[in-house]
C-alpha cells in the first residue's frame, strides 16, 4: 500500500457517505425490503437481511421502520417492488466503477447512471466489463493502533480468509461474504470492534489518481452516489489529496 494511506481513503469515503445521511434511511429501507423478499423475514436464516438490519441499527433507525420494511418484503404490507440492477464502467484514468442499484424503474435508473458517467468524464460499459476485477467479500477495517496479533488470531480462528496489515497501521480482515457475520461476531466477542464492517466488492487492483484527475474522479463518484436509486458504488480508484 505504499504511496497512499489506506486508512485516510477509507475515512474519506466514510465521510462522504455520512454527509449524505439524509438518504441513508431510504437506502437501508430498500435493502431490508429486498433482502426480506428474497430470503425471508427471519434474520437468523437470512444473512443479507441480518446485515441490513445491523446497518439500520448502527444508524439509529427506529425498530418500527425496520419491522415495516421487513413486512413489505415478505408481503404482509403493501409496498413498492424494487429490482436489483448493476451498471459498470470506467472513470478517469481507466479506474473501474461498479454501481449497485435498487429501483422500481430500470429505464429511469440506467439513464441517470449513464448521464452521470458521461457528464463527469467516465464511460458506462457493458454488463461484466469490470465486475471480474472485483472480489465479493466481507471487509472489517481496524484503525491504526489496533493489535495486529490479536486481530489476526481472532480472525483466523473465526474463519477469515486473510488479514492485511497496511503501511499506515490500519488492519483489514477479509472474509467470504457468507462468513462475514460469524467473523464479525467472533471479533466483537474478543473485544475487537472494527471501524468499518461491511460486505463489499473489493477491487483486485487499484488505480491511484492525483491532482486534477483525483478531483474529476471524485465528482463522478459523488454524482453516482447522489442518485436516488443507487445503493453502493465500488471503484478501483484511490484518490490522493
Amino acid at each position: 500500500m505504499a504511496g497512499h494511506s489506506k486508512w485516510a481513503n477509507i475515512q474519506h469515503r466514510k465521510g462522504r457517505q455520512d454527509a449524505k445521511r439524509g438518504k441513508i434511511f431510504t437506502r437501508l429501507i430498500k435493502e431490508i425490503t429486498v433482502a426480506a423478499r428474497m430470503g425471508g423475514g427471519n434474520p437468523n436464516d437470512n444473512p443479507r437481511l441480518r446485515l441490513a438490519i445491523d446497518k439500520g441499527k448502527a444508524e439509529n433507525m427506529p425498530g418500527d421502520n425496520i419491522d415495516r420494511a421487513i413486512k413489505r418484503g415478505t408481503g404482509e404490507l403493501e409496498g413498492v417492488t424494487y429490482e436489483e440492477a448493476r451498471y459498470e464502467g470506467y472513470g478517469v484514468g481507466g479506474a473501474t466503477v461498479m454501481v449497485d442499484c435498487l429501483t422500481d424503474n430500470k429505464v429511469r435508473t440506467v439513464a441517470d447512471v449513464r448521464h452521470a458517467f458521461s457528464k463527469y468524464g467516465g464511460n458506462m460499459g457493458t454488463d461484466g466489463c469490470v465486475a471480474y476485477q472485483f472480489k465479493h467479500c466481507g471487509q472489517l477495517v481496524f484503525a491504526p493502533g489496533a493489535s495486529e496479533d490479536k486481530v489476526m488470531e481472532a480472525a483466523i480462528d473465526a474463519g477469515a480468509e486473510d488479514v492485511i496489515a497496511n503501511d499506515d497501521g490500519s488492519i483489514e480482515v477479509i472474509t467470504g461474504p457468507h462468513d462475514f457475520p460469524a467473523v464479525k461476531d467472533a471479533l466483537e466477542k474478543a473485544g475487537l470492534k472494527a471501524e468499518i464492517a461491511e460486505v463489499i466488492y473489493k477491487p483486485t487492483m487499484e488505480t491511484e489518481l492525483k491532482g486534477d484527475d483525483a478531483i474529476k474522479m471524485q465528482k463522478l463518484l459523488d454524482a453516482l452516489e447522489g442518485l436516488d436509486d443507487v445503493q453502493e458504488v465500488f471503484t478501483s480508484a484511490v484518490l490522493e489529496d
